[in-house]
């Protein structure tokens, strides 16, 4: 079973002089505990790649199946259970809730998908990307890099198929986001989950087993 099978994918947005095409007829398969880096400069149509392939955004042309299971016509609610037990996202702005605590931003997403011992689990989690002593801080307590360790904690507690990070050093120094690599990769080998790596840094796509290019709406090895 693919992880990822898309097909001809398209994306076209706005109307009339507005309309802009963003996919132009994409294929990309993933296949179980692969590593893919997908490597483009800014506007070349990777987020929106991510976006479709994860089903947070709908293609306008093509066929996407997800888990093995074609997400096309799926209903919103269904597309959230899919993501919600097989995928973990990882985003370059973290995206915690600043109310909740290290501990409670991941143990809240294991609750809501009615995982037994949720707290339990995310305190574990915790204490392997290194933040065992911090589960009662809050975002704004942490640095950038600690932030991101929440976050690929998030991600990885409900032991996913897949995890999808989009440019997750984007905004760390040099120093910061190379030892958040190294955690990404090690955490994914140790779920043995795929993942799929948005990223403009080559160095970080050396990482992966596989690197794909995307340019102007197009991917190619």
């Amino acid at each position: 079973m693919a992880l990822i099978d898309l097909t001809d994918i398209r994306l076209t947005l706005g109307q009339g002089a507005a309309r802009t095409e963003i996919l132009k007829g994409v294929d990309l398969k993933v296949m179980p505990g692969e590593t893919v880096a997908i490597l483009g400069p800014s506007g070349s149509g990777k987020s929106s790649l991510m976006a479709v392939a994860s089903g947070l955004e709908r293609a306008t042309g093509g066929k996407a199946l997800l888990l093995d299971e074609d997400i096309g016509g799926m209903s919103e609610d269904a597309l959230a259970r899919l993501r919600g037990r097989g995928i973990g996202i990882i985003l370059q702005n973290f995206q915690l809730l600043p109310t909740m605590t290290a501990h409670e931003n991941v143990a809240v997403p294991l609750e809501l998908a009615g995982i037994a011992d949720a707290r339990t689990k995310a305190a574990l989690e915790l204490q392997r990307v290194g933040l065992g002593d911090r589960l009662g801080h809050y975002p704004a307590q942490l640095s950038g890099g600690e932030q991101q360790r929440v976050a690929i904690a998030r991600a990885t507690a409900p032991q996913p198929h897949l995890l999808l990070a989009d440019e997750p050093t984007g905004n760390l120094d040099a120093a910061t986001g190379a030892g958040i690599i190294d955690l990404l990769f090690e955490r994914a080998q140790a779920a043995g989950a795929g993942l799929i790596v948005i990223t403009h840094d080559p160095a970080l796509a050396k990482r992966a087993s596989r690197t794909l290019h995307m340019r102007d709406g197009l991917l190619a090895a």
